[in-house]
């Protein structure tokens, strides 16, 4: 009985251990570029760690960091469950109120483009999740920037 609690206390302080940011930048890039080979997508890669793809250039204006944006996306995670999807529509928002991946790669699109963002964990929700995202998840957001308000 004793052992078992032992090895439940190990397993538990062992599951609250954090990872150092540099060792969890490294593990995203590294399921980011598996998914990418896996599915045979050529994406570009920012110093910041943030990937992107475009599937249709537009041929509108272009986003600032500090735009507010009408957008349509379907996030998911690279096992594609979908955790979160906009209406055809799009919904608008200001790029100062989203998660850094979309502040830092939506303003790489111009206005009517179609792309994905491959999101490393500190572009997204970080250590702490948010909702149905669980902590240190990469996230992949396909978008169309219907328009820059």
């Amino acid at each position: 009985m004793r052992f078992l609690l032992f090895v439940s206390l190990v397993l538990v302080v062992l599951s609250c251990k954090k990872v150092d940011p540099a060792e969890q930048a490294q593990i995203d890039d590294e399921i980011i570029q598996d998914y990418l080979e896996t599915y045979e997508i050529v994406a570009e890669k920012l110093d910041n760690g943030l990937y992107y793809s475009v599937e249709k250039a537009g041929t509108g204006p272009q986003p600032t960091e500090y735009s507010d944006v009408l957008v349509a996306y379907t996030g998911y995670f690279t096992n594609q469950s979908v955790f979160d999807e906009s209406e055809p529509e799009g919904i608008s928002f200001n790029l100062q109120q989203v998660i850094k991946g979309w502040t830092k790669g939506i303003p790489l699109f111009k206005q009517g483009a179609r792309g994905t963002l491959y999101i490393p964990s500190a572009l997204g929700y970080g250590t702490s999740g948010a909702g149905s995202i669980p902590p240190n998840k990469v996230l992949i957001f396909d978008i169309h920037l219907i328009e820059v308000l």
